[in-house]
């Protein structure tokens, strides 16, 4: 006998055999639940909710894992609860493998559709000799005569493609012109009907009736580029597709590309026209994926960090890496698509939120629009976990932000067998006296450790008594002598296709600079806020990485105050989502650039107690 599962909010639905553990069921459903210890109960990560539906009585075992306030909500470990019924299930961030959490991250913040950009439809009258007003005189007249609209002023490039598009391939022209004594013959063809994209009162492309015009937001990040592709009408999202940073090959961090762009124009044009590029590249992935031209996308929102703002749109980078880090543009800015080198319909304009500092910028304003951050009445924290780590601390629409820099630990580099989240890379991990299990992304063999599985890794080592506070390996059977010191074995050479996958001292001082970093930005908030981190109420975590972290191990480290789970929310990458919000709302723009006029900049190197907080704060 079997009963019907379906798994929100992954969108997987099928029949499984009476008695089999959800688990069991999510394996054969293509749901990639977190299972370190392989099911057999003991490493509580596998968390689902039963949102309807009969399942197994609760377990001992489930109520030593799950704490009493999950027990309430209705939560089960997936490979402990069986199947008795139909079922309904929620699946939460935590408990997916990296790749499928990235496919639900991401908040859901709706709003009534007011882009900038709205489309009209048109026809203007034909031309002929009685007529022979000029094709763009005769447009701005249909315009005020079908819509009433005036005054409307039309892009050169627009212009450049509006006569063919007034007289398609095949129709039938005007015939010759006949002798001065003939009375002049009547155009024979009417003009097709047309979509005209306007932006305020510029015209900026032109098409053929019903189509569909499109937005393009992206959230350009130090390490990895989101793109999302949005249909301006409806104000949904068709397609979504991430890539990682080209600029990477000049410097992992900020600094080390604002050093390259800062030796002059070639080289600052170079940094410039590889991010292009892979925004042209993803422009038309993305449309390729929705049935799209890039030719359709009227209008763009790009958000970054200050530094990457710049150096797409070229500006001067040089004072933003030298004391006191001033930016050249701080303010909203307009500019045309096609200046920047990007290949979009003939007028489309790209939209950059403000930047509230040298080193946070359009993508934390992003973040703070997406998260409401600035509504929260009780003590908030948000943070948006990268190689650029931003927290903003908010309380009664007070702001106040900062930023750190984390490093590109989280991203795997610096880190031995470090690699990013792809499949082999181990996620989690978990250390039972001396029997160590991991958990790969794809079940695949282990080929390396991404940044979850190396945030998993200490905390296990730590709670397990095998690094010390201070971070120094202690003996264990699985602890070795290697090439570059004292290393842990993780996966063996048999596991690991013929080489071990270990955990070095080194590596963990990597990690330790990392957590260290966003720890002492958050006690230093705290601190000048006269606040204590108790009294927390709510902590955001946002971020491709936020998303990806077990939380429990950030508090095992100390990268995250010590607070009951449940005060904390992951919700994916906010920036791209306030992105997006600025592309579809007018009055989100705007909502964004009151925003960063608001927020208190908190330069955390100049804070008093900074060096004292940060070594601190390395301690695990």
């Amino acid at each position: 006998m079997g009963y019907t599962i379906e798994f929100e909010p992954i969108g997987r639905r099928g029949e499984c055999p009476e008695g089999a553990t959800l688990l069991e069921a999510a394996q054969a459903l293509g749901v990639d639940l977190v299972s370190v210890c392989g099911g057999a109960g003991t490493c509580g990560r596998c968390k689902v909710q039963i949102v309807a539906g009969v399942v197994s009585p609760l377990t001992e075992r489930e109520r030593k894992a799950l704490g009493e306030a999950e027990l309430a909500q209705g939560y089960r470990l997936a490979c402990r609860a069986r199947l008795l019924g139909d079922c309904r299930v929620h699946v939460p961030p935590e408990s997916l493998t990296a790749p499928q959490r990235t496919q639900v991250e991401g908040l859901q913040v709706l709003v009534q559709p007011d882009p900038a950009v709205r489309a009209y439809e048109v026809r203007p009258k034909p031309a002929s000799l009685a007529d022979p007003r000029a094709d763009e005189v005769r447009l701005r007249a249909a315009m005020l005569r079908a819509h009433q609209l005036e005054p409307v002023r039309f892009d050169l490039a627009l212009l450049q493609q509006l006569s063919p598009r007034l007289r398609p391939v095949g129709a039938v022209h005007e015939p010759p012109l006949q002798a001065v004594h003939e009375p002049p013959l009547q155009a024979v063809h009417e003009p097709p009907l047309l979509s005209l994209a306007l932006r305020g009162d510029e015209g900026v492309a032109v098409g053929t009736a019903g189509t569909r015009w499109l937005g393009l937001a992206v959230d350009i990040g130090s390490t990895k580029i989101a793109g999302y592709l949005v249909d301006l009408g409806s104000g949904q999202t068709p397609a979504a597709q991430g890539l990682m940073n080209p600029q990477m090959a000049y410097g992992e961090d900020i600094i080390a590309r604002l050093n390259h762009a800062g030796k002059g124009p070639a080289e600052a044009a170079r940094l410039q026209e590889l991010l292009v590029a892979a925004l042209n590249g993803l422009a038309a992935d993305l449309c390729r994926q929705a049935g799209a031209q890039p030719a359709q996308i009227v209008d763009a929102v790009a958000v970054g960090n200050t530094a990457i703002h710049h150096l797409f749109l070229r500006l001067p980078v040089r004072q933003l890496a030298q004391s006191p880090y001033v930016p050249a543009v701080s303010s909203a800015l307009d500019v045309k698509a096609r200046d920047l080198g990007l290949a979009f319909a003939p007028g489309a304009y790209v939209h950059t939120l403000p930047n509230i500092a040298g080193f946070v910028g359009a993508d934390h304003v992003a973040m703070l629009l997406a998260t409401g951050i600035a509504e929260a009445q009780g003590l908030t924290l948000a943070i948006d976990i990268g190689t650029n780590t931003e927290m903003c601390l908010a309380s009664g629409g007070q702001l106040m932000s900062a930023s750190c820099a984390s490093g590109p630990a989280f991203e795997g580099a610096h880190i031995r067998f470090g690699m990013r989240a792809a499949p082999g890379a181990i996620e989690r991990v978990r250390i039972d006296g001396d029997r160590v299990s991991c958990q790969t992304i794809g079940h695949q063999p282990p080929v390396g450790i991404c940044g979850s599985g190396l945030l998993d890794a200490v905390a296990q080592l730590r709670q397990g008594g095998i690094l010390d506070r201070s971070g120094r390996l202690l003996d264990h059977p699985c602890v070795r002598q290697g090439d570059g010191g004292r290393e842990f074995v993780l996966a063996g050479a048999e596991e690991g296709g013929g080489r071990a996958i270990t955990l070095g001292q080194n590596d963990v001082r990597e990690l330790q600079l990392a957590k260290g970093a966003i720890r002492s930005g958050i006690d230093l908030l705290l601190a000048v806020a006269g606040r204590r981190a108790e009294e927390l109420e709510r902590v955001i975590i946002a971020g491709a990485f936020g998303t990806y972290i077990d939380v429990a191990s950030a508090i095992a480290i100390g990268m995250l105050p010590d607070l009951p789970l449940d005060r904390f929310q992951q919700v994916g990458n906010a920036a791209g989502t306030g992105a997006r919000l600025a592309l579809i709302s007018q009055e989100m723009r705007r909502a964004a650039a009151e925003l960063a006029g608001r927020v208190r900049y908190l330069e955390l190197a100049r804070t008093p107690g900074f060096a004292r907080t940060f070594a601190q704060a390395m301690y695990l």
